[in-house]
């Protein structure tokens, strides 16, 4: 038998020869590409460590702080619990007690009557958290400022997506104050809607009867 013919059939034998070539070329080639692939990933889940560690110290400086604002709000002490408030935002924006604080430095305007600063920062905090129990809140708070601002449709804006989000009485409340800002604008029509809304889904409701009245109000009888 010829060499070229011993060639080919020691090729024909080992079919899987030239695969585990070509396998160990590419890992040599490519290996310390590979390694270099797995120390920057690694970097990145001890950088990664580090900043939920730092987040966290930053998220407890912020929640010690706010509680001093909270602390005064309730004591009446409006001015300074708006004051630290709004060092919270400053100092600790993306925390939880940075966002937190926006409501806190949006009450103290409220009592207040300070509304355009109330509405700055209850507009502030539903930018930064839109939906749960503490934003349906804001947005009540956001309503009424907007209300005793005189913007009336803007708070009959902020009643309307409140309707059935807490309990039966207050979306009667919430209709009626709807209703109230939209004859307040001039918006008759659409301020009798939800006072028959009252009548018809929420009859139980305290401001029923107010809400009678004033629909007899806003729709006078014609004259014989």
């Amino acid at each position: 038998m010829s060499q070229d013919s011993t060639q080919k059939t020691s090729v024909m034998q080992d079919p899987g020869a030239d695969l585990v070539d070509k396998v160990q070329g590419i890992a040599a080639q490519y290996g310390q590409v590979l390694l270099i692939g797995a120390l920057v990933l690694a970097a990145a889940g001890i950088g990664g460590w580090y900043w939920m560690q730092g987040q966290a110290k930053q998220e407890n400086a912020a929640s010690e702080k706010l509680a001093q604002a909270n602390e005064l709000f309730w004591r009446a002490d409006y001015d300074r619990s708006r004051t630290i408030a709004q060092e919270v935002i400053k100092a600790y924006p993306g925390t939880a007690s940075g966002i937190d604080a926006l409501r806190i430095a949006g009450d103290d305007a409220f009592w207040r009557g300070n509304w355009k600063d109330a509405i700055k920062d209850y507009e502030g905090y539903l930018a930064k958290k839109s939906s749960g129990v503490v934003a349906s809140g804001v947005r009540r708070s956001l309503g009424y400022a907007f209300e005793s601002d005189k913007q009336f449709e803007a708070a009959a804006k902020q009643f309307d997506q409140l309707i059935g989000v807490f309990d039966r009485e207050s979306s009667g409340e919430l209709l009626f104050a709807s209703a109230r800002c939209l004859a307040a604008a001039g918006k008759n029509d659409e301020a009798k809607k939800r006072l028959q809304r009252i009548l018809d889904e929420f009859p139980e409701s305290t401001v029923q009867g107010q809400a009678r009245i004033e629909l007899g109000r806003l729709s006078p009888q014609i004259l014989n």
